[in-house]
């Protein structure tokens, strides 16, 4: 059997840079560690990205580029079941790049292209949620009074882009480690779900979302 060819050195610094960002936030790990974690020299990471910045954008990018096609199959989700699936896969993608919500307002302060992109990518999850709300909306599953589809969508954003912090917080040395992920994902679709309760127009699917967001935490009288 053929010997598989080596990765390529830039995508081992990316791929070890975001393991170490994700573990211990991006303004604790230094070219310095990300170089001896990799075993080789700091002008060599510099060869491959000129600055930790860059790097950072690099990952920011490649994040991203797997959030946007996400967002765009909001007019695909069709019931409560589809609702799930779609918040699931949005805190997959959260949690895969975790360092930037973690450390977002740090990034903030000195990443200008951050600072574009993510305003950019935040209005662009409002407007995903906008949409998959239209679409349960137009299927009966939702009620939604004049302006109920502004807030619903603002405030499943801020709970999708700021749950991670709140996990962080509660519990900084380990809720976000990678064994943690799972239980971390589950509570906070569970919440963001949680909101549509109130708009469900059918007693099937408000039982449906119980049972699918009991199942998420296996107790649904712990709220945190």
């Amino acid at each position: 059997m053929a010997r598989k060819a080596p990765r390529r050195t830039a995508e081992r610094i990316a791929e070890v840079s975001l393991a170490l960002f994700n573990r211990y936030g991006e303004p604790n790990v230094s070219t310095t560690l990300i170089s001896s974690e990799l075993n080789i020299s700091p002008g060599n990471l510099y060869y491959h990205f000129a600055s930790k910045d860059v790097l950072v954008n690099h990952l920011y990018d490649r994040f991203e580029s797997r959030m946007l096609p996400l967002l765009e199959a909001a007019s695909d989700v069709k019931d409560i079941e589809d609702s799930w699936f779609f918040m699931h896969s949005l805190f997959e993608q959260v949690w895969s790049c975790r360092f930037l919500y973690r450390d977002l307002n740090n990034l903030l302060a000195r990443n200008l292209h951050l600072e574009r992109r993510l305003g950019w990518v935040l209005e662009r999850k409002v407007q995903a949620f906008r949409v998959m709300l239209q679409s349960l909306a137009a299927r009966g599953v939702l009620h939604l009074d004049t302006g109920s589809n502004e807030t619903l969508s603002t405030s499943m954003n801020v709970l999708l882009s700021y749950w991670l912090s709140y996990e962080y917080v509660r519990d900084p040395r380990h809720a976000l480690e990678p064994e943690h992920g799972s239980a971390a994902l589950e509570r906070g679709a569970r919440h963001v779900l949680l909101l549509l309760l109130p708009h469900l127009t059918s007693p099937h699917d408000r039982q449906h979302l119980l049972r699918l967001t009991g199942a998420y935490s296996g107790d649904m009288h712990h709220t945190g």
